[in-house]
């Protein structure tokens, strides 16, 4: 197992190697000022000016002027391949939360690896942000204060049943399961309460929403037990 590299009491925004936008990078830091990359995702921190407390990864994507222009004591290359730069991150992270950039956009088998990434940890905490949304798995129970038609997705990675309050179309007794019943668009109709009989269930609202994410997560009672 990887050491803990990074030890956080604040919020961590983890940036990847993909296409990483102004916009939610900066909405990251908002809330998790503190900066690791994924390996190439170092490019995209020193060009907005930011400083990394780590870069963690197998270094196959970090070209050498960026390599260069950060502390070697900074540089922590993992080298095994049975996993991928985001969970090699990902587990060397002792934070409250991880916001991660960077990990949406490109490929779409890099995409499927973040969000197995999130299921692979479920007693972490994290949140990814794409073009339009944020993306994290349930915890045992999670309240969201979200005003009325705010849409709410549900896409299992498992099969998971997860009692609901608070959703136009109610939940109770549904067995989600991919390639079975999704929860595509669902709406807030006011505070929504989730309660996930298991992990495997991701949520999905707009990145817009990104504050109340934040403070519904770390707000969450007791997560899952690590895998």
């Amino acid at each position: 197992m990887l050491t803990r590299i990074v030890h956080e009491n604040r919020p961590v925004t983890l940036i990847g190697g993909g296409k990483v936008k102004k916009s939610l990078l900066r909405a990251a830091i908002v809330h998790a000022p503190g900066v690791v990359c994924a390996d190439g995702g170092a490019r995209a921190a020193l060009k907005a000016g930011l400083e990394p407390l780590a870069v963690i990864g197998d270094f196959d994507s970090i070209d050498a002027k960026t390599r260069a222009a950060i502390a070697p004591e900074r540089l922590h290359p993992v080298e095994e391949q049975d996993s991928t730069d985001f969970e090699k991150a990902l587990r060397a992270i002792e934070a409250p939360l991880v916001i991660g950039v960077g990990f949406h956009g490109g490929r779409v088998d890099h995409q499927l690896a973040a969000l197995h990434g999130l299921l692979r940890y479920p007693e972490r905490r994290v949140v990814l942000l794409s073009g339009q949304d944020a993306v994290f798995l349930l915890p045992p129970e999670l309240r969201l204060d979200l005003g009325t038609g705010t849409r709410v997705s549900l896409f299992p990675m498992l099969g998971v049943g997860v009692r609901s309050d608070g959703l136009r179309w109610a939940t109770e007794g549904i067995e989600f399961v991919p390639g079975g019943r999704i929860g595509t668009s669902n709406e807030a109709m006011g505070p929504v309460q989730l309660r996930a009989d298991g992990p495997g269930m991701l949520g999905i609202v707009p990145v817009a929403e990104l504050a109340r994410v934040v403070e519904a997560l770390l707000g969450a009672g007791a997560g899952w037990p690590a895998l």
